[in-house]
């Protein structure tokens, strides 16, 4: 894969998917807090197609550098490329083409599995034609279309957070610990998802504790 990281503390991984065109590209990325340095210099790409996992110890700054990488954090150095452009100049475009589904599920307890996805539907402003009944089946929540996400189980949150996933014309996932949660027939269900989304030229960065395997994986390791 197209992913290294040259300099500072961090590991890189080998490219294996060389001559591809990169979608997003880290660029002496640095950042801290309280005047205390978290991130050096870090150096990295993914291309369509490709599959990043971020990995590191607690604390090494993996959720930070995902919050960068979404625009919410402003890096202490260094640039986000996204199809060559720095994301601070073509925000509005830049987010129209991502997906992020941190650690919290960020789900709304008190509404209905579809009406939570209505609810993305609108804040994400796309097609309101979008099957989202056919979305939770899907996922695996066919049987609960109707119920309240307080009477889902910890799986089943997850599976509907994840969901979000599959609204058009997101080629970009960040994703942090998408697998927390999930049983083995989620995590089957999810490398599905991922390798359907990778085939159609989309890219997807992630964080996981869990162990995780799939063909073309390549790893950023942080450290303390």
């Amino acid at each position: 894969m197209q992913v290294t990281a040259l300099r500072g503390e961090q590991g890189g991984a080998r490219p294996d998917h060389a001559g591809r065109e990169p979608l997003l590209v880290i660029h002496n990325l640095s950042f801290g807090r309280d005047d205390v340095p978290l991130l050096r210099d870090l150096q990295f790409s993914v291309a369509k197609g490709q599959i990043l996992l971020i990995e590191g110890d607690n604390g090494s700054g993996k959720t930070t550098l995902l919050r960068l990488l979404c625009g919410l954090l402003e890096p202490w150095t260094g640039e986000i490329r996204w199809q060559g452009r720095d994301i601070r100049t073509c925000y509005p475009d830049y987010l129209r083409t991502l997906s992020y589904v941190g650690h919290g599920n960020g789900v709304k307890l008190g509404l209905t599995a579809l009406e939570n996805l209505a609810v993305t539907r609108e804040l994400a402003a796309t097609d309101g034609q979008t099957d989202l009944t056919g979305i939770l089946r899907s996922i695996g929540l066919a049987g609960h279309v109707d119920s309240q996400a307080r009477s889902l189980s910890a799986g089943q949150r997850r599976r509907l957070a994840l969901a979000r996933l599959l609204f058009s014309g997101k080629r970009l996932w960040i994703l942090d610990e998408p697998l927390t949660s999930l049983d083995e027939a989620g995590r089957i269900m999810l490398k599905g998802l991922f390798n359907k989304h990778l085939a159609g030229g989309g890219a997807i960065i992630m964080t996981s504790h869990d162990p995780f395997s799939l063909p073309g994986v390549a790893m950023v390791r942080l450290r303390l």
